[in-house]
């Protein structure tokens, strides 16, 4: 469901910023929104995302130089930010342009060299900081654009793979492949159920018949880098290094609840106990939800969401009052199915699937109280589930 407005915005901007230029071309490439599954994609667990509707729209044209131009409508008064394929480092002046820079270099580093340079428009309709992959939307357009201007033999899968390395390696967050391989993938009216051990994955249908899939912001700030997301991730290397003397495991998602609980005492440290804890127990939920949606049981998925928060909110430490204050709200409400946080934590985004009669209210009563409490307002998107990207 592209937006053409955004669209005529893109290439508005880029025939202003850059002079009109025949080769330009628009494109885009959604964000996402995790149902199920959190902090278990670095974990050798299974993810259950969707493409949404919103995303990154960007406008591109190859150049007969060597240089890199970028200029983001939504961040206009930064104006365009100027680099080279001779200078492919990461630094603090180059901004929110390290993003596709690093797929630049990560293109490079696979050995698809590009031949010149070329100049950029983006124009996002994610919310800044939410947790809905707008880094993750903004990689994979970038590769789509270099596959397509440059005439690269890669697949979307190797699109999401080249935006996880260049994120983990250009930009230091050390994030799983989910965000980039929901973004790369994305099927209109299906989530994605991905075994990050293997990338083996299945479409699964979304039939929400009579309800919505609603995210509500904390519009807190989050930047994963700077926060416990490194920490986290290192902490469950760390459990999987103790678990792994005694036990003939990969990751820590090839054990099974009994399994761990049988073994759990191996951890004497009892954080790194409770946060390896969250990431079995997640990805046997997150296998359990998808069962319950082929069978058309959403009403024990919604139950499955919520042990996915109160989890994540007591074992792994990552929700913080704004994101609980959301969920336990939305909990009360009659008519919400499920309700938990999504994406990295420590701010960001709820997801709830809510009955369409009950959409109006949830909105307003759990705004209200979220607004009492935190003191500033929160953010409500009923959003759809999208396709991956494409020039339009």
């Amino acid at each position: 469901m592209i937006n053409q407005e955004m669209k005529k915005a893109v290439l508005d901007n880029f025939e202003k910023v850059f002079g009109k230029n025949d080769e330009v071309k628009a494109y885009f490439a959604p964000g996402r929104v995790n149902l199920i599954g959190e902090h278990t994609d670095y974990n050798g667990g299974h993810v259950f995302p969707c493409a949404l509707t919103i995303g990154t729209y960007g406008a591109a044209a190859k150049r007969n130089d060597r240089k890199l131009r970028f200029y983001s409508v939504n961040q206009d008064r930064l104006g365009v930010i100027e680099s080279s394929l001779d200078d492919l480092k990461p630094s603090d002046k180059a901004g929110w342009t390290n993003y596709p820079k690093g797929v630049v270099w990560a293109f490079e580093k696979r050995g698809m060299k590009l031949e010149s340079g070329f100049d950029m428009v983006i124009y996002g309709n994610i919310p800044n900081g939410s947790g809905l992959s707008s880094s993750a939307s903004l990689e994979v357009l970038t590769g789509f654009i270099l596959r397509d201007i440059f005439g690269f033999e890669v697949s979307n899968q190797d699109l999401a793979l080249i935006g996880q390395y260049s994120e983990n390696n250009y930009n230091g967050c050390n994030c799983g492949i989910m965000d980039q391989f929901a973004v790369a993938m994305g099927k209109e009216d299906n989530a994605i159920f991905l075994d990050t051990a293997d990338l083996s994955f299945e479409y699964a249908p979304i039939s929400l018949e009579g309800a919505k899939i609603v995210i509500a912001n904390t519009n807190k700030k989050h930047k994963l880098t700077d926060s416990q997301y490194n920490a986290r991730r290192s902490m469950c290397e760390e459990a999987l290094a103790v678990l792994q003397r005694s036990l003939d495991i990969k990751t820590l998602g090839d054990l099974s609840i009994e399994e761990f609980e049988a073994n759990k005492n191996l951890l004497t440290d009892p954080d790194m106990q409770r946060k390896a804890k969250h990431a079995v127990y997640e990805n046997q939920r997150t296998i359990e939800a998808v069962k319950d949606l082929k069978a058309g049981n959403i009403e024990h998925f919604g139950e499955l969401m919520k042990q996915s928060h109160v989890s994540l909110r007591d074992d792994y430490d990552v929700t913080g009052i704004e994101l609980d204050t959301l969920a336990q709200e939305a909990w009360k409400i009659p008519g919400v199915i499920g309700s938990r946080m999504t994406g990295g934590g420590f701010g960001g985004c709820t997801v709830s699937i809510v009955r369409d009669e009950a959409i109006e209210e949830f909105k307003k009563t759990v705004g209200e109280n979220y607004r009492k409490k935190i003191g500033y307002d929160a953010t409500f998107y009923t959003v759809e589930i999208g396709g991956g990207p494409e020039v339009i």
